[in-house]
């Protein structure tokens, strides 16, 4: 007897699809019987991920979609539903900076990039699924925080508006699942600790990734597949009842 995949039949928009924690998570849920549409900027990208599903005998159609423009935000979930006449599962995963520097060095047009890759991104994609979940009465929306937007970590040194923007991605989180609880949308958050994705190693040293994994409580630092399972776990039916959690995957370096 064929064993029923978690997610058969449900339709997923996971963005920053083309790498990264967004690749992992876009392959899980693809493994579990999700339909995904990839969204990234990065058509090359977009093909390699789309082929890589493929060839395990899932189903995912790429999408670019530059997803701090609300135009284009609109065109891909107009796009997607009219590929696949529904969105059950937004996993809003774009982000990321590129750069450390004090306050005093930070530019103002450099605190509204990345205020707005982090956090407007999420409100767009939110807000132009938020209909069809709530006509449907039924969705899962879930998004990738950080541990910079939890609390400062003396061993693990963060950018003040990546911080600022993952920290409002959690209140977001937090504030819409009280709004659209009575529609059978649950909206939670996923915070990896310091991850070993392409861009944390490159915008961190090899010394500062020992150091934080030994002072980790787990002495190990996680993968990106960790964090897909976390995302894979709030997407099944076994968290129907779960929302407005901000659930850490982080080795234990975000005990608070």
């Amino acid at each position: 007897m064929t064993e029923l995949k978690k997610l058969e039949g449900a339709t997923a928009i996971v963005t920053a699809a083309g790498q990264g924690l967004g690749e992992e998570i876009a392959k899980i849920l693809a493994r579990e019987g999700a339909r995904v549409a990839l969204v990234d900027i990065n058509n090359q990208e977009l093909q390699r991920v789309q082929s890589d599903i493929a060839a395990f005998g899932g189903t995912a159609m790429g999408f670019i979609c530059n997803v701090t423009r609300s135009t284009e935000v609109t065109a891909m979930v107009q796009a997607v539903m009219s590929n696949y006449s529904t969105v059950d599962i937004l996993v809003n995963v774009a982000g990321g900076f590129t750069q450390f520097a004090p306050i005093t060095e930070i530019e103002e047009e450099e605190w509204d990039r990345v205020i707005t890759l982090n956090l407007k991104s999420a409100f767009l994609c939110t807000k132009a699924v938020a209909k069809i979940m709530m006509d449907q009465r039924k969705g899962r929306i879930i998004s990738i925080a950080s541990g910079a937007g939890v609390g400062p970590r003396t061993h693990a040194p963060s950018y003040l508006p990546y911080g600022a923007a993952k920290a409002g991605l959690i209140g977001f989180g937090k504030l819409l699942a009280r709004d659209l609880g009575e529609f059978g949308i649950t909206v939670n958050t996923v915070t990896p600790g310091t991850t070993l994705t392409p861009r944390v190693r490159k915008v961190r040293d090899a010394a500062s990734i020992e150091k934080i994994k030994m002072q980790n409580p787990m002495r190990s630092l996680v993968e990106p597949q960790d964090t897909a399972e976390a995302v894979l776990f709030l997407a099944s039916p076994a968290a129907r009842y779960i929302t407005g959690v901000n659930l850490n995957v982080s080795a234990g370096n975000l005990i608070v």
